[in-house]
């Protein structure tokens, strides 16, 4: 990369790139990016939490019947991990600027293992609900096992008519948010790379700062799809 001294210097100064005057002022500008970019992810979920509120509203019995469909407690449980994750980038940039190299590549690695842990049991959530017939659109045919599992009440109910629609809604907001989460943990990869070799210091921790940025949009995200889906009936 590109930088005052490029070819001789090591450490985080070869970062500095030549238009920027100081790390601070190359810092403030990729920070600007980043929220940039952050404003652009919230106006396209803002379009996907607008469908939901309009199906919902047009159709609250289809989302009352669909949510017993998920397990909340895997909801809950992907809740903790995201948070925790969430502290863990917050910890990485803290101890970025404080150099603290061994805690910084710990905290990378505690986020790289929570955001598997999310798409881990996103995929038993998945995997569970398409072998029994709960998928998006026409395809929506329930397996007997599956409505075994529904409360008894509910078991004697005709199914509403529509709910492949839910699932659509359901299947693509928690679909992109997953993808968010597989890009995250490619970006913290890359991070961890970098760390390992000592490339971040308090005085070059843009990377470190602007990964945290994007993994606490994503853990919000998650935090309004989580009762939105799961917990409000």
């Amino acid at each position: 990369m590109a930088g005052h001294d490029a070819k001789t210097a090591s450490g985080p100064e070869q970062f500095l790139l030549d238009h920027f005057d100081s790390p601070a002022a190359q810092l403030h500008t990729a920070k600007l990016g980043m929220w940039v970019f952050l404003a652009s992810e919230i106006l396209f979920f803002s379009g996907l939490f607008t469908a939901y509120a309009v199906y919902r509203g047009n159709h609250p019995e289809m989302f009352a019947y669909g949510q017993h469909f998920l397990d909340w407690r895997m909801g809950a449980l992907n809740t903790v991990v995201l948070i925790t994750s969430s502290l863990a980038a917050a910890l990485s940039v803290r101890f970025a600027q404080l150099g603290q190299q061994t805690a910084l590549r710990r905290s990378l690695l505690a986020v790289i293992g929570c955001a598997i842990a999310f798409m881990v049991v996103k995929y038993l959530e998945y995997s569970h609900k398409i072998t029994n017939g709960v998928v998006w659109g026409d395809g929506f045919s329930p397996s007997p096992e599956i409505l075994a599992e529904l409360p008894a009440a509910l078991r004697a109910l005709p199914v509403p008519e529509g709910m492949g629609r839910f699932f659509s809604i359901y299947y693509c907001m928690t679909g992109l948010h997953g993808i968010h989460v597989l890009v995250g943990i490619g970006i913290y990869v890359w991070i961890y790379r970098h760390a390992a070799r000592g490339h971040y210091g308090p005085t070059y921790y843009n990377a470190v700062d602007n990964a945290a940025l994007y993994w606490h949009l994503v853990d919000l995200i998650w935090i309004f799809l989580f009762p939105l889906f799961y917990l409000i009936g």
